[in-house]
């Protein structure tokens, strides 16, 4: 057994004695004579808080309790003990599942009251177990739908399958879609690399512009395909390429409200999964663009701002993560200029001008090349 597979072993059974444990709880609260509860941080938007010392969403201090003292409480806890009885076994034998198949699966559970109503109800109990038990659902060996987000640039790696172990360069062994990136990317091990710095793009057409034109090659760059807003294991892969191999990460979306808040998932977390932050987020990451500046300076074409995104504009500026003297004077531009912009419209000066000149002059800029 080689030393990444011991590695996962042990993981496995910490993460299935963990579930064991929590389960062990409302049986200890049964023999004290409580009633089985189990208490999770409030998860709603006014318990969420940005640390401005870790630059990360986080949760507050203010609790709610799952509690048996009700019909609807004892199903709740129900569900969660079946569904902790069915993740400890996923993980006896080594298999995995997706968070839709979890859901369908409540349908062979022989007491219906541990069947999930809709797969919301099971998305959330599994959150829910993550935060008590601090073990992620990756660690639960549950997958979400495949994001289909790749990773392609001068990186060499090692990845742990069920097949054994593959060594992969994700430029000299991949194809133009380049390296899929795995549902837990903690299974995999950097082993080289030449890059100089990771750049994450939202969208599949700017993605494979960057990719037709060699820019991962003229420039050294590890290409991150989001994938709009970016799942978990991208997030995660990212801040490992940041932090292991002590890369820079630029973030390069659309020009409007709703790409912002991708970078802001990136570099700050998300309020989903504010449990998580500190193990997703990256908060060294910048934003190379599209600026609304950019619209301006290249002349871009450009669609007027809706009512929506003016709303998502200003609610922006009420952010503490746009907050910063970069974010008040773009998104003020915005708003003054009335208009948002995609980033295949730097097109509109030519097929190798993102590449030729827009990245290399705004990396410049920003110390990055």
């Amino acid at each position: 057994m080689s030393t990444d597979d011991t590695a996962e072993t042990v993981r496995d059974d910490a993460a299935r004695e963990r579930l064991i444990d929590l389960a062990a709880q409302f049986y200890d609260q049964f023999a004290l004579g409580d009633i089985p509860h189990m208490e999770v941080p409030t998860r709603t938007k006014s318990n969420i808080e940005y640390d401005p010392e870790k630059k990360v969403w986080v949760y507050g201090d203010r609790t709610s309790t799952r509690t048996a003292n009700t019909v609807g409480g004892a199903q709740k806890l129900l569900k969660a003990v079946y569904t902790i009885d069915f993740l400890a076994q996923q993980l006896e034998e080594d298999r995995s599942s997706t968070l839709r198949e979890l859901y369908y699966l409540s349908e062979s559970w022989d007491n219906e009251n541990a069947q999930f109503k809709s797969q919301d109800e099971s998305n959330q109990l599994v959150e829910d177990l993550e935060i008590v038990s601090e073990v992620t659902r990756e660690d639960f060996h549950m997958r979400p739908e495949e994001s289909g987000a790749t990773v392609i640039g001068p990186l060499f790696l090692r990845e742990q399958t069920r097949r054994g172990e593959r060594e992969i360069h994700c430029q000299e062994d991949v194809g133009e879609g380049g390296y899929q990136i795995p549902n837990n990317p903690d299974t995999i091990e950097f082993l080289d690399h030449d890059a100089d710095f990771v750049l994450c793009v939202e969208t599949g057409g700017m993605r494979d512009r960057l990719v037709e034109n060699g820019f991962d090659t003229d420039y050294n760059c590890i290409v991150v395909h989001l994938k709009g807003q970016p799942a978990r294991a991208t997030r995660r892969i990212t801040k490992r390429l940041h932090d292991e191999l002590d890369l820079p990460v630029v973030v390069f979306t659309d020009g409007d409200p709703w790409s912002y808040r991708i970078y802001g998932s990136v570099a700050y977390g998300s309020i989903k999964s504010a449990h998580l932050s500190e193990y997703l987020a990256t908060p060294e990451a910048k934003f190379v663009g599209i600026r609304p500046q950019d619209i301006q300076e290249y002349d871009l074409p450009a669609d007027p701002l809706s009512d929506s995104d003016v709303n998502a504009l200003e609610s922006e500026l009420e952010d503490p993560r746009y907050q910063t003297a970069f974010w008040e004077e773009q998104i003020g531009l915005q708003l003054d200029i009335g208009k948002k912009s995609e980033q295949q419209a730097l097109a509109s000066r030519g097929l190798d001008f993102v590449t030729e000149t827009y990245l290399p002059e705004r990396l410049t800029e920003m110390g990055i090349i």
